[in-house]
């Protein structure tokens, strides 16, 4: 390994030390990696959109910058990166910590169940648990929970997604379900367009539609197999203390009213009413399990899982409701 320049360290906006590129302090991955992971905790930066660790976003970074998947890092971790790379690197890490924005917005990408979309301050940075739940609930297979939601993927004709935001999780519902056609509705027009690149990458104009709306308003009288939804959920105390890196995506993604649950609610009251017969709700709620339980005591909700959450998405069938 090269030694150590004598150069003196460029020092950023935000007080952490940056070493000058081409001095032979960083040379690999894993030395813009580690850089990246102590800037990060110096810094006291928050980890909430889709990475949970410094290492991780640090990891996230490098790895968009050098235009690798980040399945593809280990077999690259030791490498070199050239002095062009390394700065790009430095530069994005630079951001990271001086603007406190999420690292899916730096990079205008994210990545859920291994798929990249597109993303940017027009919509939330998507980080649900229900893409994980479609995939471990949903395949006709038995699992630690119970069996399968619904026994024939193959079967369900139609899904709907409630808050779709950038569109991810109406997407990754078009893959679980090939046959289905499928809406997703925002109110947001921003949002919406975000969607709409999204749905245009993956080829699916035909098979997704996007509405704009307020909840079940722009479908009419429709009904769906599935409605899937991750809608606004954070209570007033929680918008009140929201990092700033949550506070750099649009406030009407969080703010779910004094206890968190009022769109919760809207969608609870109004789902039967889109459900078919056999169909089903899927609904994240975040932290409000109590609250719910409290204020739905007759309905049979269903806690689901995953590796990162415990009860904070629920399933209820349309007989149920």
């Amino acid at each position: 390994m090269a030694k150590p320049s004598k150069v003196p360290a460029k020092r950023g906006r935000a007080g952490s030390t940056f070493p000058k590129v081409g001095s032979g302090e960083l040379l690999t991955l894993l030395d813009f990696i580690r850089f990246a992971v102590s800037r990060f905790i110096e810094a006291k930066l928050a980890f909430a959109h889709g990475t949970t660790d410094p290492v991780a976003e640090a990891a996230f970074l490098v790895c968009e910058t050098l235009h690798l998947h980040p399945d593809q890092f280990e077999a690259f971790a030791t490498a070199r990166v050239t002095a062009a790379e390394g700065k790009k690197i430095l530069a994005l890490i630079a951001r990271r910590v001086t603007t406190r924005k999420p690292a899916a917005y730096l990079v205008n990408k994210i990545y859920m169940r291994g798929l990249p979309f597109y993303v940017d301050e027009r919509t939330i940075v998507p980080r649900s648990f229900i893409g994980e739940l479609l995939d471990s609930h949903f395949g006709g297979n038995d699992d630690e929970q119970g069996g399968s939601l619904i026994d024939d993927p193959l079967s369900v004709e139609s899904v709907l997604d409630l808050c779709t935001g950038s569109g991810c999780l109406a997407i990754l519902a078009s893959r679980n379900f090939p046959n289905a056609a499928i809406d997703a509705v925002d109110i947001s027009r921003d949002a919406l367009e975000v969607a709409a690149r999204n749905v245009g990458d993956y080829g699916l104009e035909r098979r997704l539609a996007l509405h704009r709306g307020d909840l079940f308003k722009p479908l009419g009288d429709k009904r769906y197999d599935l409605i899937i939804t991750n809608p606004p959920y954070v209570d007033a105390e929680g918008m009140a203390s929201l990092p700033r890196e949550c506070r750099a995506e649009p406030e009407l993604a969080f703010d779910g009213g004094a206890d968190g649950l009022d769109i919760v609610r809207r969608i609870l009251d109004e789902a039967k009413a889109h459900l078919t017969p056999q169909g089903g709700l899927l609904c994240e709620i975040g932290r409000g399990r109590q609250q719910l339980e409290d204020a739905y005591p007759q309905l049979p909700l269903l806690w689901l899982d995953t590796e990162d959450s415990d009860g904070e998405v629920f399933w209820i069938g349309a007989a149920d409701l």
